[in-house]
């Protein structure tokens, strides 16, 4: 089992940069792949990032590649989610999930995921 917490959530103007952070809980955190996803008000749950467990491989919806990077420490079992060039309409709660057993094709679809965190809002104003 892994618990995942998300943090660096905040209100910032269009074209503002913010750092996500997803800290993990429990065993061989390592073994995960993690991605994070978002949610708008009246809006699906969307897709937007994602990284295998060795860091090797790391994948992007096309809305926000080019201005996001995900990363991750393993040793300090922490998944970060740089937002770069921030647009009104990349606000949303934003959530990390967790799973060990996902397969290419299945990693931008949350159902595949076993653990999720509890979300951190990031807004978009001027």
């Amino acid at each position: 089992q892994v618990q995942l917490v998300e943090s660096g959530g905040d209100t910032v103007q269009p074209g503002g940069s913010l750092r996500l952070s997803c800290a993990a809980s429990g065993r061989a955190f390592s073994d995960y792949t993690v991605g994070w996803f978002r949610q708008a008000p009246g809006k699906e749950q969307e897709f937007v990032a994602a990284i295998k467990r060795n860091g090797g491989h790391t994948y992007y919806a096309d809305s926000v590649k080019g201005r996001f990077t995900i990363s991750r420490d393993n040793v300090k079992r922490t998944v970060y989610l740089q937002m770069n060039g921030l647009k009104v309409e990349d606000t949303a709660v934003y959530y990390c999930a967790a799973d060990q057993r996902l397969i290419t094709s299945s990693i931008p679809f949350g159902r595949h995921y076993d653990h999720w965190g509890q979300g951190t809002q990031v807004t978009v104003s001027s």
